[in-house]
């Protein structure tokens, strides 16, 4: 990705009508969003490090729905409001697609769908009851496939049984969000870069303090993603920070198209702690892995800024889905970290003590699309308007809360470790054990990991 060898750094002290800590798509789109609506508006968007330095640079590309999601949508918010949700984060993949094509952002957006699969006799049948919820309120996107077609488009022997949906993309994720920030600033957005929040003081004006100036304005956005606990502990146990683990190789078409892999349609498997794979343009392997560490206390530390810690594990799971591609080394590999929420599903709101500073989280590994749509929901907070967005269900806070430490994290090894167990013994062909099986069903409490 192209990236200024000067970023702009905030060094004198500013006033601002919308101050938004955090330049990933959440922040990006929110910015966006509320230029376009009111071009007067004086919009400052701050970054620790680089915009897209955080998930939003360094997530697996795979642009996806809540579509999987009904049932949990449905418990939580109502069927109609689960319905207009899904709708919503489908037609999102095609708006974005569009609004790279009207700014002319170059982010390998490739519109080819996504193919969701099962990998062992244990997964199959799992999307019935999802389809036949979508099927009655007429909103299903998905068509299940042939085994013998799934196998092809997947390149790979095996899956066993796979449903297409076309509401799906991948992405380059690091060239998309640059891609936002040149809008945003094109737009007028002033964007700092290397520029942290270091204090906030919640009076009004509210005051940002960052290492070398001063930011007052009348209203915030915190758009820190995994980031947020280090800030501001109310919450710290409303998500927990859950590694994705990617690797890719060198570009190797001549290899993959014999394959079947010759677009840019997602492969996501379903188990608790999916797979999920994807070509390049260039014809590249792109695989991914969620639920390997997760932070003690939320702490992001070194192993989120380096290469995966996983690799073996990677290269265990690469060489299983294509054996004819063994002997072919990774280019490099990384870690993202994702913020799981007890229910998988982002959260909106405002903090309890200031109504002018506002904020979402929560993604839970499925924020590539879903940002389309928190961009909205925050802009609309901001701008104080009574409309579908701002009564959104996902407008609630925090749904759930995760224990504390230490019974979070050693729990969440426990239900991990069984997980591993269960879905090897699965792969093997052969019976999980009891005691594997009870813990699993854990894997919402413990976080359980979607895609990158």
């Amino acid at each position: 990705m192209e990236v200024p060898s000067q970023p702009r750094v905030l060094i004198n002290d500013i006033q601002t009508d919308v101050c938004i800590v955090g330049g990933g798509y959440t922040g990006l789109w929110t910015a966006i969003n509320l230029k376009q609506q009111q071009p007067d508006l004086d919009v400052v968007v701050i970054d620790k490090g680089l915009c897209g330095s955080g998930a939003s640079g360094r997530n697996g590309g795979c642009m996806l729905t809540w579509s999987t999601k009904y049932l949990s949508m449905k418990k939580l918010y109502g069927e109609e409001e689960a319905v207009r949700l899904v709708k919503a984060s489908e037609q999102a993949i095609y708006e974005i697609d569009a609004f790279c094509k009207e700014y002319r952002i170059d982010a390998q957006l490739r519109l080819h769908g996504t193919l969701y699969t099962a990998t062992n006799y244990a997964q199959r049948g799992t999307m019935e009851p999802i389809l036949n919820a979508l099927d009655r309120h007429e909103i299903n996107s998905w068509q299940q496939w042939q085994k013998k077609q799934v196998r092809q488009g997947a390149g790979s022997e095996l899956h066993q049984e796979g449903f297409y949906s076309p509401a799906a993309a991948s992405v380059q994720p690091a060239m998309l969000v640059r891609g936002l920030k040149s809008v945003a600033e094109k737009l007028g957005v002033k964007v700092y870069e290397n520029t942290p929040m270091e204090d906030i003081n919640t009076d009004i004006p509210i005051t940002i303090t960052t290492p070398q100036a001063e930011i007052f304005a009348g209203k915030v956005v915190l758009a820190l993603n995994a980031w947020m606990v280090e800030k501001f502990p109310e919450f710290k146990r409303s998500v927990v920070l859950v590694s994705s683990d990617m690797a890719i190789t060198e570009p190797i078409p001549d290899k993959l198209e014999p394959m079947g892999l010759k677009d840019g349609k997602t492969v996501v498997d379903s188990r608790i702690f999916v797979h999920y794979y994807r070509t390049t343009p260039d014809g590249r392997l792109m695989l991914g892995k969620g639920g390997n560490h997760f932070a003690y206390a939320n702490r992001i530390g070194e192993t989120f800024d380096q290469p995966s810690r996983y690799q073996s594990l990677l290269r265990y799971s690469f060489n299983r889905f294509f054996p004819e591609l063994q002997d072919q080394k990774f280019a490099t590999t990384w870690t993202g970290a994702s913020d799981r929420s007890v229910t998988g599903l982002p959260f909106f709101g405002s903090l309890k003590h200031s109504n002018n500073i506002f904020y979402g989280l929560g993604y839970s590994g499925n924020g590539v699309g879903q940002t389309w749509i928190g961009g909205k929901i925050l802009s609309s907070l901001v701008l104080a308007q009574d409309n579908e967005w701002s009564r959104c269900g996902l407008v609630s806070g925090p749904k759930g809360y995760f224990p504390p430490e230490p019974f979070r994290w050693t729990g969440a090894m426990m239900v991990r470790n069984a997980i591993r167990r269960k879905e090897a013994a699965e792969d093997a062909g052969e019976k999980p054990t009891w005691f594997d099986k009870q813990l699993a069903k854990f894997a919402n409490a413990a976080g359980k990991a979607d895609k990158a």
